[in-house]
């Protein structure tokens, strides 16, 4: 039989801790983990509004508080939002394609080769677009509008949308 090692007093502590402001947050044998599993976030970890916008500058969703250290794929593919990444996040397409504001771009890591190489094939380029698997969420970028290009090129095979698991 299964036991906690936690009492369900604490799990409750933990659930109200502002890591719930996050929805895909599960407890697991008494740890913080994130929906698909691909973050453990430490308690404590700070959290940042972020809001996504399309070209139209319309908002996809108002604003969402997601933990520092994920990537902006996988918050769009938490909330269900449109960022597709047709390869699941491994920089071998433009799918996830995003366009920064000017001052998180300038402050971002260059694009790796593979990536510009991706981002060649985007959809909408501008001089502040990156893919939104190699962004990772960091606590400078509190409050931001990213924006989501219209449409995507995706030449895996047309109309595939790939689930997160």
């Amino acid at each position: 039989m299964f036991r906690h090692s936690l009492s369900s007093r604490m799990l409750a502590n933990i659930q109200r801790q502002i890591f719930t402001s996050y929805k895909p947050l599960i407890i697991v044998q008494g740890q913080q983990r994130w929906h698909g599993g691909h973050k453990h976030i430490e308690p404590g970890t700070p959290i940042v509004t972020l809001k996504f916008y399309n070209d139209k500058k319309t908002p996809q969703i108002e604003e969402i508080k997601v933990p520092v250290g994920i990537s902006l794929l996988d918050v769009a593919h938490d909330y269900g939002l449109e960022l597709e990444g047709a390869c699941e996040g491994v920089c071998a397409c433009a799918t996830c394609h995003v366009v920064l504001p000017d001052e998180i771009y300038d402050t971002r890591e260059e694009a790796s080769e593979d990536e510009e190489d991706m981002l060649d094939m985007a959809f909408g380029l501008t001089d502040t677009s990156r893919l939104g698997c190699q962004i990772t969420v960091t606590e400078d970028m509190d409050g931001i509008v990213i924006n989501v290009p219209s449409a995507t090129r995706n030449f895996y095979v047309d109309g595939h949308v790939p689930v997160p698991h």
